[in-house]
């Protein structure tokens, strides 16, 4: 969706899709927002509450049938196991991605870390495409004027450009850009805490190969679940910025990090939008692009 500055201003229905790497501000925004008319739709909620709920909820099923007083439980119906997913609580969502490596050490074996790695980017997709129909249902049903698109971090690991497209016609796409030290500082956190990721799959082939080699390492089971993500986390993310700058380039805007940091209510967000429209419609004219 293109517009110019005033044109989003003077909509009585505002609908944004933030893009960005986890960390950027996106969730902080979206926090902001949702109490003043803007629907918040969380893509990494609706993954694990919606696409994703069955095969978390097995996970933890599996976890607790090797415990043999919860498993007598179980196996009489006797418990009721469920997960508390929320937008600001993903955790069960995250424990499911899980970790590649030592079982010892809550790792999980190749094979099993792929499957639950395709079963993400199914559902991402799934979640992505549901946008169009969440605009109208936060309209119609809860009557929000505004809508918010907060994407996972991974949405530039999507290879459908039809996602693209279509997320594009329906909203418009602002990319929160990291600066050089906000990068640091991103990287810097994951290494200390690290957390599941998701990986496309010819990236981890290609990182696990590397990390197998410098690290003198025969088998998957013998690698550090943690280790492996503070060390793989700094490829991955160098690797996503073109990917992001690409889909901000072709089907919508960026604004910096800093910049979005500095938001504090609903309309300094409007305008921070309506200006980064008004500067890119400046900078295509001065240039003579399309």
């Amino acid at each position: 969706m293109r517009l110019s500055g005033e044109a989003f201003r003077e909509l009585s229905s505002r609908r944004v899709t933030l893009l960005g790497m986890s960390g950027v501000g996106k969730t902080r925004l979206s926090n902001i927002l949702r109490d003043h008319e803007w629907f918040h739709y969380s893509v990494d909620y609706r993954i694990g509450t919606r696409y994703l709920s069955e095969p978390i909820l097995d996970n933890i099923k599996r976890e607790a049938m090797s415990v043999p007083f919860l498993r007598k439980l179980l196996r009489t119906d006797s418990i009721y196991i469920s997960n508390n997913i929320t937008i600001d609580n993903l955790k069960p969502l995250s424990t499911f991605l899980g970790m590649l490596g030592s079982p010892e050490l809550g790792g999980m074996s190749l094979p099993e870390f792929k499957r639950r790695q395709a079963l993400h980017l199914d559902a991402e997709v799934q979640a992505m495409r549901d946008v169009s129909q969440f605009i109208e249902k936060a309209s119609d049903i809860y009557g929000y004027p505004h809508f918010l698109n907060d994407a996972s971090g991974s949405f530039c690991e999507i290879d459908d450009e039809s996602i693209f497209q279509a997320v594009a016609r329906d909203t418009i796409v602002i990319y929160i850009k990291a600066s050089e030290e906000d990068e640091q500082f991103l990287i810097e956190r994951a290494v200390k805490s690290p957390k599941p990721l998701y990986y496309r799959e010819a990236f981890l082939d290609e990182s696990l190969a590397t990390y197998m080699e410098e690290q003198g390492i025969d088998y998957v089971a013998e690698i550090d679940p943690e280790h492996f993500i503070s060390w793989v986390f700094p490829f991955l993310f160098k690797a996503r910025l073109p990917r992001y700058k690409r889909i901000a380039d072709t089907y919508g805007y960026s604004i910096s990090a800093r910049d979005a940091f500095e938001v504090q209510t609903p309309e300094e967000f409007v305008d921070l939008i309506a200006d980064t429209l008004d500067a890119h419609e400046a900078t295509k004219h001065a240039t003579g692009s399309a």
